[in-house]
């Protein structure tokens, strides 16, 4: 008895050190915790903090350029009203589509701020640091391609499209110049280092007709209650949903997982966490002990993967 009961026992865990060891750290903009979100020192801590994969939002400019940035406006991560004051729409906001490249890179990136100016997460870097710079995609393909050649790993890429709905009014093939603009890298393929994202179902759906790349269908809140795991999987890989409910998010995961599809819940931050949770450990808990999902994205990657590391 003793025998089999030690042998149960390794064979647990052996399979939970499998599950752990298998479980990918996306890192949420880099290590947004950290520095600014979407920067290239963001991408490059998040890289050395062992992220398996880093989250590129990307939007175009009026010069069709692809540039990395989680909105598709400008004010609340840069100095764009200090430096084109007479640039804003009608509704008071600076959409990254109105400026070109060239325009874009003379703003100043710092720690988000809310609509009022204040910074959303006031006990990270402080808002008043302002030297950095709107990256491109193709920027930090080559920063995170370049830190692969010197350093033997294989961090990809975790590319979203913002709201390709407002891209399309503005006559912007949006998702087809992400996908040329990923092919120039030489990323074709389902076995390839990449995850495109979006929110948008009838984008993925057309998407999936022109490319192999790994497909992730986001869901909102509203979305996840209603979200039918089959369906997804007819033109999806994954999926990617909030943390903000558990109960919504433990039994779609178990449906999607069901349905062949890889689970991706967004955004475990260890200054930011649900009520249902005590702290940012029983948090992680919570999703990769019990519910065992195959990834997910943080703010402070170094602290999953210290907590993955812990328990191989």
């Amino acid at each position: 008895m003793l025998v089999n009961r030690s042998g149960v026992l390794i064979a647990l865990l052996l399979s939970s050190a499998v599950a752990f060891g298998d479980t990918l750290v996306i890192a949420h903009r880099g290590a947004s915790g950290y520095l600014p979100e979407h920067t290239l020192p963001a991408v490059a801590m998040a890289y050395a903090m062992g992220s398996d994969y880093i989250e590129q939002d990307v939007v175009l400019t009026k010069d069709d350029k692809i540039v990395v940035l989680h909105d598709i406006t400008l004010d609340h991560t840069t100095d764009v009203a200090s430096v084109y004051p007479d640039r804003a729409r009608d509704d008071g906001r600076y959409y990254a589509i109105d400026f070109t490249l060239a325009e874009i890179r003379k703003l100043n990136v710092f720690e988000r701020r809310n609509g009022s100016g204040h910074a959303v997460f006031p006990d990270r870097l402080p808002t008043e640091v302002e030297f950095l710079r709107v990256p491109t995609l193709a920027e930090e393909i080559e920063l995170i391609r370049g830190m692969n050649a010197s350093t033997g790993r294989d961090v990809g890429i975790y590319v979203e499209l913002k709201k390709p709905g407002f891209h399309a009014d503005e006559d912007k093939a949006f998702p087809t110049i992400v996908l040329e603009e990923l092919k120039k890298y030489g990323f074709a393929d389902a076995d390839q280092r990449v995850f495109v994202q979006c929110f948008d179902a009838d984008t993925l759906k057309d998407m999936r007709a022109q490319t192999k790349l790994r497909l992730i269908q986001l869901l909102d809140d509203e979305a996840l209650l209603a979200a039918n795991a089959d369906e997804i999987a007819d033109y999806a890989d994954g999926v990617g949903f909030s943390i903000q409910y558990f109960d919504a998010a433990a039994g779609f995961a178990k449906k999607a997982q069901d349905a062949g599809l890889q689970v991706h819940p967004y955004t475990f931050r260890a200054d930011q966490f649900p009520p249902y949770a005590d702290s940012f450990t029983g948090l992680l808990d919570m999703f990769i002990g019990d519910l065992g999902v195959d990834g997910l994205f943080t703010d402070h990657p170094d602290l999953v993967r210290q907590y993955l590391n812990d328990r191989l």
